[in-house]
C-alpha cells in the first residue's frame, strides 16, 4: 500500500527521535517508550511503523552508516580526479555531513566499537579502501616525494580525524574556546580549505 505524506513524515519523525535517543543513551539503555516520547507519539503508533527496537536501530544505523560510506565510495574509485581533488572533496563532504548531523559520528563510532560486524554488514570491506584509486594515488605521491617509509594509512587517519573529531569533541571545544555554535560552524568552514593544505604539507614534508 502506498504511503501518504503524513505516513512518511511520521516515520521520519520516529527515526529522528530514535537517532537522538540511541546517540544519547546507547542501544542497551534505550527503550521504545523513550523514542515514542521524544517523537511525540504513543507507543502503539511506534510499534505500528517499526516492529521492535532492534528493527528500528537496524534501519537508523544503516542509514547513518550509509551517509559515512556511500558518499565517498564512488569518489575514491574515480580515475579522472587527482589526489588533491579527492582530498578536497572528502573534507568538504564530511564537514557538510557533520554540520547537518552533528551527532552522526559519535552514533556511528559507538556502534562500530560495540559491534564490529556493523562494518561488514553494511558493505565496508578492507579492500574497499586499500584497493581504491585514492590509495593508489596516495602511495604514488609518497613515492614521488621519497617518503615510502610512511604508511599511507597515517594520511587517511589524519584526513578523517581532522575532519570528524572536532564534531565529536564539539562540547569541549565550544567551552574551551568560548565559542557559540555559529562560531564553531565558521571554524569548520575554514577547515575545508586548511585541512587539504595540511595534508599536502604532510605529503611534501615542508
Amino acid at each position: 500500500m502506498e504511503k501518504t505524506l503524513k505516513d512518511l513524515s511520521t516515520e521520519d519523525k520516529i527515526k529522528a527521535a530514535a537517532r537522538k535517543i540511541f546517540t544519547k543513551k546507547g542501544y542497551s539503555a534505550t527503550r521504545t517508550r523513550d523514542i515514542a516520547k521524544e517523537a511525540g507519539i504513543n507507543l502503539a503508533l511506534l510499534n505500528y511503523y517499526f516492529r521492535s527496537k532492534e528493527k528500528l536501530f537496524e534501519i537508523v544505523m544503516l542509514e547513518n552508516f550509509g551517509q559515512f560510506i556511500e558518499g565517498v565510495r564512488e569518489l575514491i574509485y574515480e580515475r579522472t580526479t587527482s589526489l588533491d581533488q579527492k582530498v578536497n572533496v572528502l573534507v568538504e563532504f564530511y564537514i557538510n555531513q557533520m554540520n547537518e548531523n552533528p551527532d552522526l559520528p559519535l552514533f556511528v563510532l559507538n556502534e562500530v566499537r560495540s559491534n564490529p560486524k556493523t562494518l561488514k554488514n553494511n558493505g565496508f570491506t578492507r579492500d574497499m579502501l586499500l584497493k581504491s584509486i585514492f590509495m593508489q594515488q596516495l602511495v604514488e605521491e609518497l613515492k614521488q616525494n621519497k617518503k615510502t617509509e610512511l604508511n599511507p594509512l597515517h594520511l587517511v587517519m589524519n584526513i578523517f580525524s581532522m575532519t570528524i573529531f572536532p564534531f565529536i569533541a564539539s562540547p569541549l571545544i565550544l567551552k574551551a574556546g568560548n565559542l557559540s555554535v555559529q562560531d564553531f560552524k565558521t571554524i569548520m568552514e575554514e577547515r575545508k580549505k586548511l585541512i587539504p593544505q595540511w595534508i599536502k604539507k604532510m605529503l611534501l614534508n615542508k
